[in-house]
């Protein structure tokens, strides 16, 4: 085999869900079926890499240094939600329902990893919560064992600062039968009812 294409083997291996097989496949059908669309990618990875970096405000990722959404003056700036990716940030949007701002962890604790507070950009989050105009902090990481200890610490962190913390609701999902949903699921959903 060529080594160059070893080389692009290797780096779609990169890619998560990717194994060699997979990687191999794709490297083949990139270069056999569509040289101009392996082209597109790699121009495409070349800018984003060398142009995309973190939003000074939230952390997300953004072509500037202030993030459209951090600068949108429509915006409430008195909400923040701390989301641990920008895929999650992308799905709370997508609901239409969230007009606040958003701090994006980039991860979420997990000592058995090697990824402790200073790794989540923590003291950051800190400033941007206690700058004087956020009012409440709502935190939207995900209900995985490290989500919740992340939600855990940052809401100790910053009601210790005298700040208004709340948690994203769970529950049974929109459309669940209850004789199909897990019992955790329901037992979190009676824990956090409310007033009909």
């Amino acid at each position: 085999m060529s080594k160059s294409l070893d080389f692009l083997t290797e780096a779609l291996r990169r890619l998560p869900g990717i194994g060699p097989k997979s990687a191999q496949r794709m490297a083949f059908h990139l270069l056999q079926h569509d040289r101009e669309g392996a082209a597109m990618l790699s121009r495409a990875l070349y800018q984003a890499v060398d142009t995309v970096h973190h939003c000074a405000m939230c952390n997300t990722f953004a072509d500037t240094e202030i993030c459209e959404m951090c600068a949108d003056p429509e915006r409430d700036h008195t909400l923040l939600c701390v989301v641990e990716t920008p895929a999650d940030q992308m799905m709370i949007e997508q609901t239409l329902t969230w007009k606040g701002l958003y701090f994006v962890l980039m991860g979420r604790l997990s000592p058995l990893d090697g990824i402790g507070p200073k790794d989540l950009h923590l003291e950051k989050l800190v400033g941007r919560a206690a700058d004087g105009v956020v009012g409440e902090v709502v935190l939207a990481t995900n209900f995985t064992n490290e989500g919740e200890a992340t939600a855990h610490y940052i809401s100790e962190m910053l009601k210790a600062r005298g700040l208004k913390v709340s948690r994203l609701a769970r529950g049974v999902p929109v459309g669940g039968e209850l004789e199909y949903v897990d019992a955790g699921t329901i037992a979190r959903a009676m824990l956090d009812r409310r007033t009909a």
